[in-house]
């Protein structure tokens, strides 16, 4: 009987949880739309109201009207004109104090986390940590700079160690290069093995095939 139970929750588990957190998803956007519905009717005139309302009740309008916005600021964003004023509103946003330091600071980490022209998470090492002898997967950010390069000997690296099985909180370290040992696994398959705790292992790297001679 305890086998059974516990292949029935092998087989409901993954599903259930990924229910849960699409379900919190779309509640957040949910709440987001109905404030901004709310809002809509505060300025609208009360011929509006009627109309507004039945939009509540379209199931999946808030997940449309979200991509959509998606779409529209990604195409706006990436033209000469869209750059221009993203460029004004964020020296806008520049002069507003404790405001810019929280937006500066989000704004760098998630350009450096996102843009295709970044370092950030693209490669997935193996560190010691917390101790020697103790080893870990991380993750290179990049290389130390500014101030703190000055003070560190020359090829050091930075990299990110991701807790289990929660891997949006971890460790910003700072090691050499020669103490970092590369992986061919990719970051997917890292980010894997490090939340399920080392259960799921990703397979080993194809072996390359051999040259065949052509007469």
């Amino acid at each position: 009987m305890k086998k059974y139970i516990v292949a029935g929750l092998l087989v409901w588990m993954p599903l259930a949880i990924t229910i849960a957190v699409l379900s919190w998803l779309l509640g957040a956007v949910d709440g987001v739309f109905a404030w901004f519905l709310s809002a809509s009717q505060a300025v609208l005139p009360q011929s509006a109201h009627a109309g507004i309302e039945r939009l509540r009740h379209v199931p999946g309008l808030s997940v449309i009207v979200l991509a959509a916005l998606l779409i529209l600021t990604g195409a706006f964003a990436a033209n000469i004109f869209g750059q221009w004023w993203l460029r004004q509103w964020d020296r806008v946003l520049g002069k507003i104090p404790i405001v810019k330091s929280i937006y500066n600071s989000v704004k760098q980490v998630s350009d450096t986390l996102f843009s295709s022209s970044g370092n950030a998470f693209r490669e997935a090492v193996l560190v010691q940590y917390p101790r020697q002898g103790s080893w870990t997967i991380a993750f290179v950010t990049g290389r130390p700079g500014g101030e703190v390069a000055a003070h560190l000997p020359a090829d050091m690296l930075s990299v990110y160690v991701p807790t289990t099985p929660n891997p949006t909180s971890g460790f910003f370290l700072m090691i050499p290069r020669a103490d970092v040992i590369e992986l061919k696994m990719s970051v997917d398959q890292a980010l894997k093995y490090v939340i399920s705790m080392g259960v799921v292992v990703p397979p080993p790297p194809a072996a390359p095939r051999p040259v065949v001679a052509r007469n």
